[in-house]
């Protein structure tokens, strides 16, 4: 056994108890007995699921604070979009690589990244050690659109041959297609017929904004959810972001073909782009999954502050403090989490034999000393700051501000650099 936690309180999907738990070959496993390499003491410490960031832009946290305050249509063609043109391949890299170290030591043990130059987000997640489901969204304005000239679809292709999806199954490539606004029917059967053909998932941009879905309906006579299930988007397993504006038709859409859906509260309401039905999503049986969107719409990668938000806006847009419970909230941010990234069978819960993709919360602390119900502290009261410990498939990435696969000091004098190239 490599570690064993003594008396720590194990969190499972609707409870907290008090308990052994052991990791061995990089499983868990609650049969304790034997000698381990390593005794730790729960004594009011919290174990739990390691955290699912579903939607992310990992290369951009190169942007964290950039041309903040406007609205997304302005942000992001008239200033996002002419930054990233500056982009390389090794920009990415340290960006992401800067993103996953803020995920590493706030709990997030996987994410889901659509970006570009995907073949170096994927070799920066492998060599991390962390869970990633990587994808670059396909952008093309044109009718006459060729799969196989766009840039998107080689970089995807690189990924593919270099055959990080087929190592040990922690870094999985997906297709992706952007969103319907920036982009074409050809696109989309392209890219369904490209995710069929190599057995991937797919990721999109759903519904973010009302001028995203407006338009969708003034151009088609129909909303993006429809034309995408129209055109097979939603014959592949799909992961689609925000869902804002989506309507009771879409949602029934959504539960039909299985597709889970992002919520991103904090980029939603920086951005003001609106507040998903996530209530109504969860109540007609849709996957609700957490995600944090990119860093120049949030600004950050705590998937805990997620998880509060979330919780607390739906009560307060329903009028009633039982929805979207604290129980509720937790499962969007693992169980769910898993089951987007097409996982559950094998992470997000601490259960005998799953992977130890697990986090160790610190509660001895002036936040969390009073607590009556670790589940409730966890959803409203916890922060990254409390992660003590963030451990992948039984390796420790991360343990008390020290990180054992990522040289922080590097990145940080390389996204220091980097500044320099967008001010």
């Amino acid at each position: 056994m490599e570690i064993l936690f003594k008396n720590v309180t194990v969190v499972t999907p609707d409870a907290a108890t008090v308990s052994d738990v052991g990791i061995r070959n990089g499983k868990i496993t609650f049969d304790t007995a034997g000698t381990a390499a390593r005794v730790i003491d729960g004594t009011h410490k919290v174990l739990m699921p390691g955290l699912y960031n579903c939607h992310t832009h990992a290369g951009m946290t190169l942007f964290r604070g950039f041309a903040n305050d406007r609205a997304l249509e302005d942000w992001l063609f008239n200033h996002l979009i002419p930054a990233e043109a500056k982009l390389t391949p090794a920009l990415v890299r340290v960006g992401t690589q800067l993103a996953m170290a803020e995920m590493l030591a706030s709990g997030t043990v996987a994410f889901s990244d659509m970006y570009c130059h995907m073949d170096e987000v994927a070799r920066a997640a492998d060599e991390a050690g962390m869970l990633a489901n990587i994808s670059n969204g396909v952008v093309a304005f044109g009718d006459d659109f060729i799969f196989e000239n766009c840039n998107e679809y080689k970089q995807t292709l690189r990924a593919l041959e270099a055959g990080y999806d087929k190592k040990d199954g922690r870094i999985k490539i997906e297709a992706s297609i952007h969103g319907c606004y920036t982009s074409q029917s050809p696109t989309w059967e392209c890219a369904v017929e490209f995710a069929q053909k190599n057995n991937m998932r797919m990721h999109v941009h759903l519904s973010e904004t009302k001028t995203e879905h407006d338009g969708c309906v003034e151009k088609y006579g129909a909303t993006p959810a429809q034309m995408f299930a129209k055109h097979g988007v939603f014959d592949v397993p799909t992961v689609a972001a925000h869902g804002v504006w989506a309507t009771d038709d879409d949602i029934e859409i959504l539960r039909e073909k299985g597709v889970t859906v992002a919520h991103n509260p904090l980029s939603n309401l920086k951005l003001a782009s609106g507040l998903a039905p996530v209530a109504k999503f969860m109540q007609a049986g849709v996957n609700v999954a957490l995600g944090t969107d990119g860093m120049a719409s949030n600004n950050s990668h705590d998937l805990f502050e997620e998880m509060k938000m979330a919780s607390l806006l739906q009560k307060y847009a329903a009028g009633d403090p039982t929805i979207l419970s604290a129980r509720d909230t937790l499962k969007t941010a693992t169980v769910n989490g898993a089951k987007a990234q097409g996982r559950e069978a094998e992470s997000g819960q601490i259960k005998e034999g799953f992977d130890a993709d697990v986090i160790l919360l610190d509660f001895n602390t002036p936040r969390q000393t009073m607590c009556y119900d670790p589940l409730l502290n966890l959803a409203y009261s916890a922060s990254g700051r409390d992660v003590e410990m963030t451990i992948v498939r039984g390796r420790a990435l991360y343990e008390k501000g020290e990180f054992t696969t990522l040289d922080v000091e590097k990145i940080l004098h390389e996204a220091r650099a980097a500044k320099k190239i967008f001010e």
